[in-house]
């Protein structure tokens, strides 16, 4: 595939080089994780101090201390200097600092820089870090304005027009629907499977009784489709909670890694992506396109070799999206694809969707890339409220930005020894 060409076809047909599908490479690892419990922090937390406590977690969690730590990625905030600030805030001289800022696809980018400056001898043990206020700065997430600082000229052909990033997803499923045949059933599903999913999750649980959701309990198509409608035609429970939160991943070379205290999951393969009209005409295709071959063809397989789908679901058409475009099914089959309870963690025909409940249902502070690599651990460690038997690989897909126009991807894969 041609570097930065966005391909509509399935990508499955893809053919790679002796070099793309040659045996796994082992060059770093996730050691350590930590998911910030609370989704309501009342405004007594800053982001830096969430931040702060789920990297002394993960450290711990991987048996590390913080002079081990010599590289640090994180999205940031604390303006242009974010880098400078975590670092001290952090009491650290790292040899690396990465703050790539792509949207909710931030993480899987730093997973992927994290693995390459490790392989290059430029790190051994590297910090992710995440932490957001969201719901207690009342942020309205894809109902409005951006809120403060000016416009940036790539958004002068939707702003101006009211171009809502919650109204560019349901243009999205409406063009899904009208070419393809999706229905609002079909999508139902995503909601239905990542409820059933947080239902087994106490944090899940948790969030949604302090975010004040009514009639906590699984779903069914039929409430999704009952639900207070959005934005035609996604309904209120296909949109993702606003919640606080943060969390934290410690990812090491493998002398480190084969010295902690929980099993290593090694980052097998990656992919970085990015799509604009420019570059790409049909709106139901994602940058996935681009970035999945990269990652599934790194790695060595394919996508029906994964037993958990770590899927960016902002909302639901997201997930039908993507995953059509990580090559699960062929475009424009995936509403029957996902059908059947297909996604749920106990169906043998799999893979299992964001098992911890997802976006969905269990929490979404504005960039969730970081909770889909913490899950997809937990997975492959043994250690998810839903667990799937014997699971050995899995995606973790991040999606930045405006599914419909502007957006980065990022794909990784991790296996366990």
């Amino acid at each position: 595939m041609v570097a930065g060409r966005i391909n509509n076809r399935h990508w499955e047909n893809t053919r790679y080089d002796e070099a793309d599908t040659m045996s796994q490479k082992r060059d770093a690892a996730i050691v350590g994780i930590h998911e910030y419990p609370s989704r309501d922090v009342e405004g007594e937390i800053s982001p830096l101090q969430i931040k702060a406590e789920s990297a002394a977690r993960a450290l711990a969690d991987a048996g590390l201390n913080w002079s081990d730590v010599d590289a640090i990625y994180d999205a940031g905030d604390g303006g242009g200097m974010s880098g400078l600030n975590i670092a001290e805030y952090f009491g650290l001289s790292p040899n690396v600092i990465d703050t790539t800022g792509v949207g909710g696809s931030s993480y899987e980018f730093h997973a992927a820089h994290a693995k390459r400056d490790i392989a290059a001898g430029k790190a051994r043990v590297a910090l992710l870090t995440y932490g957001s206020t969201a719901h207690s700065n009342a942020r309205a997430i894809g109902v409005g304005g951006r809120g403060g600082g000016s416009m940036h000229p790539a958004e002068n052909m939707d702003a101006f027009a009211g171009m809502t990033l919650i109204a560019n997803y349901a243009m999205v499923a409406h063009r899904h629907m009208h070419q393809y045949g999706t229905t609002s059933e079909q999508l139902a599903e995503i909601s239905v499977a990542t409820r059933y999913h947080a239902m087994r999750n106490p944090e899940a649980v948790r969030a949604m009784e302090d975010l004040e959701f009514l009639d906590i309990r699984e779903t069914s198509i039929q409430d999704v489709v009952n639900s207070r409608m959005i934005a035609d035609p996604l309904h209120l429970l296909e949109c993702c909670m606003i919640s606080d939160g943060g969390g934290a991943v410690v990812i090491a070379s493998p002398a480190v890694a084969r010295d902690c205290r929980k099993p290593p999951v090694w980052i097998l393969g990656s992919g970085e992506a990015t799509k604009y009209p420019k570059n790409g005409g049909d709106i139901t295709s994602s940058a996935a396109v681009q970035s999945a071959p990269q990652a599934f063809g790194e790695a060595g397989i394919t996508p029906g070799e994964i037993d958990i789908a770590m899927i960016y679901d902002s909302f639901s058409i997201t997930v039908l999206t993507l995953l059509e475009d990580l090559g699960f099914c062929k475009k424009g089959e995936g509403g029957a694809w996902v059908s059947g309870g297909r996604l749920r963690f106990d169906n043998p025909n799999g893979p299992a969707l964001n098992t911890d409940g997802g976006g969905l249902s269990s929490n979404h502070p504005g960039m969730r890339g970081i909770f889909l690599l913490i899950e997809a651990a937990r997975q492959l460690r043994g250690e998810s409220t839903s667990q799937v038997k014997d699971a050995r690989l899995a995606v973790a897909h991040g999606n930045g930005g405006m599914l419909g126009s502007r957006h980065s991807a990022g794909t990784i894969i991790l296996g366990r020894d």
